[in-house]
């Protein structure tokens, strides 16, 4: 049975992830109405608005043509957005079969929108097959740009690296700043959380993220000093992962086994009560803060000091905005001194927290993203 139409085109929407599927790609397709496509466990929130597609399979050559066939119901011209990320197509991250069937729906008159959330891995900076994906990887850019119409960036930074891959093909880049997926929650949700942290009016120091090992690594170096501050704060470790990475912090600092809590994964309904229950974040990243960190981006919505790192992604406007403090990654003294005087100082807090939701609201809030989407239709 054919689906019905609307006057308006249609936007398919074509995700690796959807909620329940924990991770920063997922959460960003929720919102608008459209169509989404994913893989089997995807399912539709009784809040979203638009149709989920759960046809995609493994991404494999039989699930892309079964899928096509249901997208061919609707009427043309199709707008097909897709939100690369090279490794979550499967195929150990190489899989070129998914390539080549965008190119042939472009070929047959689907607009296709790219949507980048990672460009490709990088050479020489793993193993032989790392490398070895990254030259595939490579060779997939060339072909989504070749099926591409208009293609959009996480941060500016993978314009510069895409191009290239154009072979002259005058494709328009634009830069889609990602909103968070969180809501500004109650007051009794955050007093509960501070209720069950701590029984005295200490600040209260998070990290939210998903804990993986170039992160956690620089945390292992700042948090245990944290701990040590003159001002006692506790230690809120929120997402995914923090379970695991509890002991190895707890073993560098045995003394604060009272002072740090992990919650492990935390559905988006309650994630937002424990971000804003925090005084600060600090949220340390090896190649610097950007426009494409969602751990980030929950922090600026809901007004939390951060904390974070300088480098070789992180934008421009990061500094001239003033709305987080920025120490260069590796430099571990000025990260701490940031810490420290945003401790011992709640005026400066509540400044940084001002200017933190007002970069969210002028840059990222999530009608600046609908806009862009719809001038581009």
């Amino acid at each position: 049975m054919r689906t019905p139409r609307s006057s308006k085109v249609a936007i398919h929407l074509v995700t690796p992830e959807y909620p329940p599927a924990v991770g920063g790609v997922g959460d960003y397709t929720r919102g608008e109405e459209v169509h989404v496509w994913c893989p089997p466990d995807g399912k539709r929130d009784a809040s979203d608005r638009f149709i989920v597609h759960p046809d995609l399979g493994r991404f494999g050559g039989n699930d892309l043509e079964r899928a096509g066939k249901l997208l061919d119901a609707f009427d043309a011209p199709r707008r097909v957005i897709v939100q690369w990320v090279p490794h979550a197509y499967g195929r150990r991250a190489m899989n070129l079969t998914f390539c080549v069937w965008l190119w042939k729906r472009a070929l047959r008159g689907d607009r296709i929108e790219l949507m980048v959330h990672e460009p490709f891995l990088m050479f020489w900076e793993g193993t032989w097959r790392q490398t070895a994906a990254a030259l595939v990887h490579r060779v997939m850019t060339l072909i989504l740009l070749q099926a591409a119409r208009q293609v959009w960036v996480s941060i500016p930074a993978w314009e510069r690296m895409w191009k290239p891959y154009l072979l002259g093909r005058p494709v328009p880049f634009r830069w889609l700043p990602i909103p968070t997926s969180l809501r500004v929650p109650s007051q009794i949700e955050v007093s509960k959380v501070r209720q069950r942290l701590t029984a005295d009016s200490g600040p209260v120091v998070g990290h939210f993220g998903t804990y993986g090992s170039a992160v956690t690594s620089m945390l292992l170096e700042i948090l245990p000093a944290i701990l040590a501050e003159p001002a006692k704060p506790r230690v809120l470790l929120i997402g995914a992962g923090s379970e695991d990475f509890l002991p190895r912090l707890l073993s560098r600092c045995p003394d604060s086994r009272d002072a740090v809590r992990a919650t492990g994964f935390v559905p988006d309904d309650a994630l937002s009560g424990y971000v804003a229950a925090c005084d600060l974040l600090v949220q340390p990243y090896p190649d610097g803060i950007s426009a494409r960190r969602t751990s980030a981006m929950a922090g600026l919505f809901l007004g939390v000091p951060i904390v974070t790192t300088k480098g070789r992604l992180t934008e421009a406007f990061w500094e001239k905005s003033g709305a987080v403090r920025l120490a260069p990654v590796g430099d571990r003294a000025t990260f701490l001194g940031h810490v420290q005087q945003l401790l011992e100082h709640p005026d400066a807090r509540r400044q940084l927290a001002g200017r933190a939701r007002a970069l969210y609201d002028e840059t990222f809030d999530v009608r600046l993203t609908v806009a862009a989407l719809k001038t581009a239709a």
